[in-house]
């Protein structure tokens, strides 16, 4: 019989409270934890015991042991890497997912998260301003999103010429070319080297990190007629700039290439009226990459691949099997399982949908506006300190600084993250140790900027 209500009552109402107990930390916690993970797992761990806890009981202990190992990534004063919150509704939603406990892979069982996410994924066309017909899937995180995406860049370019990948593999298959920009994330690279294609031609970069048109110009047509794929940057993950989408998509089409956007945190710019400028001809691109948890603020782990080819996507991640329910015909929606790698997966758009609708356009907009408001703000700040200098231009939610020489910069990061009030990740880029700032959380308000400032203030002057 299935398991009666009452049954996850305990755990349920252990979960709510331990949650909200968390939240309400966020503003005045400090953003470190304090705890390592050799002390968690010897107070988690030992030997498996004979008999188990009930539900709450087990919750509870989660709870406990957890928490003085948890880093206050939701806070409005965390800046590291490039992570963003959760928004209300997205967490909402996020509990029901788990609730509803949904295989997502079939249109046809599932066609309450089925059509959740075709509708979150059609709003997402609309936002970025990408043509209607393209084909959206939800996966794990930007480097899975980059995997698909690439995927099916990889069948395409290789049935132009004649290979068959599915059938023949890639063993004697004709070279693939893949032309990146000096200064795109690695992540990139793993995603190539998961599909057997190695590592990628690089590209030379400006000062800024966007690919330059006369250096992929050259290599364009230094080729002698490979198959090519080109991506493209939406994000600089230092500098935060964008390369010239449309222009360099353009070039890589009249040499027969397919054009991939990495634009993980990026891609969203174009969903502001104010910052649209920075991402012009994006809809000429092939396929697109994107994180959900990044920029849009939804909870771990959600990614998104567009293709704009539905039938490359659908051919490059799609299955038979005898079991599984076909669907409606060919030309209609696909089953989510054809558009991303996984078959068994829990129905992560599903918190897109909650996230979109909650905000509706004007409010991805501003919250998308908000974070490189945000960022101008630190950066002036920074700029005010004696010694710092910002090195990029602002364009968007990144900021890298410098406090003197490196040995001096180091001082600074670690005496801010010491003290745990803010949180920007060190880094190093053209050479320098940087520290870098990456603003990509709905909840941080002008306070949260100020009290940071006054952190990154008492660093300086204590290095």
């Amino acid at each position: 019989m299935s398991a009666k209500q009452d049954a996850y009552d305990a755990a349920l109402a252990a979960a709510g409270t331990h949650a909200r107990a968390w939240l309400s930390t966020l503003p005045t916690r400090a953003v470190p934890p304090s705890a390592d993970a050799d002390s968690l797992a010897a107070a988690v761990g030992g030997p498996l015991p004979e008999d188990g806890l009930g539900p709450g009981e087990v919750v509870d202990l989660l709870a406990r042991s957890a928490e003085p190992g948890l880093m206050a990534m939701p806070a409005g004063r965390f800046f590291g890497w490039v992570i963003g919150g959760t928004l209300p509704a997205a967490l909402g939603a996020d509990w029901l997912v788990s609730a509803w406990d949904q295989n997502a892979a079939m249109r046809y069982p599932t066609p309450a998260t089925a059509a959740l996410e075709e509708v979150a994924g059609a709003w997402i066309l609309d936002l970025l301003g990408l043509p209607a017909g393209c084909d959206v899937g939800f996966v794990t995180g930007a480097t899975m999103a980059n995997f698909t995406g690439l995927a099916a860049a990889r069948r395409h370019v290789l049935a132009r010429r004649g290979w068959d990948v599915d059938f023949d593999g890639l063993f004697g298959a004709p070279r693939i070319r893949v032309l990146v920009g000096d200064e795109r994330h690695d992540t990139l690279d793993l995603a190539l080297r998961y599909l057997g294609l190695g590592a990628p031609t690089p590209i030379a970069a400006d000062d800024q990190g966007r690919i330059r048109l006369d250096a992929l110009a050259e290599a364009l047509g230094s080729g002698s007629g490979e198959p090519t794929i080109v991506c493209l940057q939406a994000g600089n993950v230092h500098s935060g700039a964008f390369d010239a989408v449309g222009e360099a998509a353009d070039l890589a089409h009249r040499h027969g290439a397919w054009v991939h956007v990495d634009g993980a945190f990026g891609l969203w710019a174009a969903a502001a009226p104010d910052l649209r400028h920075l991402l012009p001809g994006l809809d000429r691109a092939d396929s697109w990459a994107t994180d959900g948890h990044k920029t849009l603020n939804v909870p771990y782990d959600c990614g998104i691949v567009i293709v704009r080819d539905p039938a490359a996507l659908r051919s490059a991640m799609g299955v038979e099997a005898s079991y599984l329910i076909e669907p409606a015909g060919p030309g209609g929606p696909a089953d989510p399982f054809e558009k991303v790698p996984e078959l068994s997966r829990r129905a992560r758009g599903v918190p897109v949908w909650a996230a979109l609708r909650s905000l509706g356009r004007r409010g991805v907009a501003e919250m998308v506006s908000g974070f490189a408001a945000n960022a101008r703000r630190l950066a002036e700040g920074i700029a005010g300190i004696d010694g710092a200098e910002v090195l990029n231009d602002v364009v968007f939610t990144q900021v890298c600084a410098t406090f003197g020489d490196d040995t001096r910069t180091a001082a600074v990061t670690r005496a801010l993250l010491s003290e745990g009030r803010a949180w920007m990740s060190g880094s190093r880029w053209h050479g320098r140790t940087i520290l870098r700032v990456s603003v990509s959380n709905w909840s941080t308000d002008t306070a949260d900027v100020e009290e940071s400032l006054a952190a990154l203030r008492r660093a300086a002057a204590a290095a």
